[in-house]
């Protein structure tokens, strides 16, 4: 059978709330006591190990160590997901950059036990730089890139219903990339850099037509058909295994938690829906793609997927200027 790979970026409550403007966030609420039990049971009913890409200032926060060890514990995987979790990455300069990811590391490590050997970026926000630090850093693949067509129109809709200022707009205006994103190879590669190789495994899209299947777009779409729905998740693992790419699907904590269980995050997709129905219903995607796959974490998967030889590309980032931002000040949080 075919190895597929799932992984979950820990955005926080605080997270999504500063990302859509809202007044707040920097007080940190959290939910992370709700998400973590409630998804290791889930993946333990259904036996499965995956990937959690942890954000490294919820890893220094006491009241979230005893939750992210109990992902260790039960036998996941962590990567890093970036110390601050701002989707403007990439407009960050070298030095930025390095301390983001330094500093991201060594609170997962202190409060896992674990160092990190993956990367994904918060909002697919990656750059050469980035990818250059990774490797530097000993990092042993990127999982940032998000090859769909539908980027742009994701992003309006976004800055439809955030609450941003023209200037918050210009740091998002990357936020979940653009057409050309599109362009880019479902199946994992090696990035080329000046001091060496690194992995990327991307976010899988629907072959051919490079349409997203991670979970937050099929809970919405069972909003309206959970028939179709389901029809679309299996037709995109079908359509996977046709073309022989092995997925690497993406899990939000939003795809486990409802409205009814977590307040004032209704802008994102499906809070409408109860979160124990939210859990059903993602149970059983789950399971269709086991069907289909062995799942595996991450780095298992970027384990197997590294003994073969992988296409080379050299970096096609857009060019970003050096940091201006005077918000970023990493020692201040």
């Amino acid at each position: 059978m075919l190895n597929a790979s799932l992984s979950l970026d820990l955005d926080n409550k605080w997270s999504y709330m500063k990302t859509h403007g809202d007044a707040g966030w920097d007080e940190y609420p959290s939910y992370v006591d709700q998400l973590i039990p409630k998804t290791l049971e889930l993946f333990n009913e259904l036996d499965i190990r995956m990937t959690f890409f942890i954000v490294g200032l919820d890893a220094t926060k006491d009241k979230n160590k005893p939750y992210l060890a109990m992902i260790k514990d039960a036998g996941h995987e962590v990567g890093n997901h970036s110390f601050k979790h701002e989707p403007w990455l990439h407009t960050y300069s070298e030095a930025e950059i390095r301390e983001e990811l330094s500093r991201a590391q060594d609170a997962i490590e202190d409060a896992t036990g674990v160092r990190p050997r993956g990367f994904r970026g918060p909002g697919f926000s990656c750059s050469q730089t980035v990818l250059e630090q990774l490797l530097d850093l000993g990092y042993e693949y990127d999982a940032s890139t998000f090859p769909t067509y539908l980027g742009p129109l994701a992003r309006a809709f976004y800055f439809m219903t955030a609450k941003l200022s023209d200037s918050d707009k210009e740091k998002r205006d990357a936020l979940f990339g653009g057409l050309s994103d599109g362009m880019r190879p479902n199946k994992p590669y090696r990035w080329q850099l000046s001091r060496g190789q690194l992995v990327e495994l991307p976010v899988t899209t629907f072959p051919v037509v490079k349409t997203p299947f991670h979970l937050s777009y099929v809970l919405y779409l069972s909003k309206f058909s959970a028939t179709a729905a389901t029809a679309y998740f299996t037709s995109a693992m079908r359509a996977c295994r046709l073309a022989g790419v092995e997925p690497s699907l993406l899990l939000h904590p939003l795809d486990f938690l409802g409205g009814d269980e977590v307040d004032g995050l209704d802008f994102f997709p499906a809070m409408d829906l109860p979160g124990a129905l939210k859990r059903q219903r993602v149970a059983g995607y789950l399971r269709v793609m086991g069907q289909n796959f062995n799942i595996l974490p991450v780095g298992e998967h970027v384990s197997h997927i590294a003994r073969n030889e992988l296409p080379v590309r050299n970096p096609d980032f857009a060019a970003s200027p050096e940091a201006t931002d005077s918000d970023y000040s990493p020692k201040s949080v």
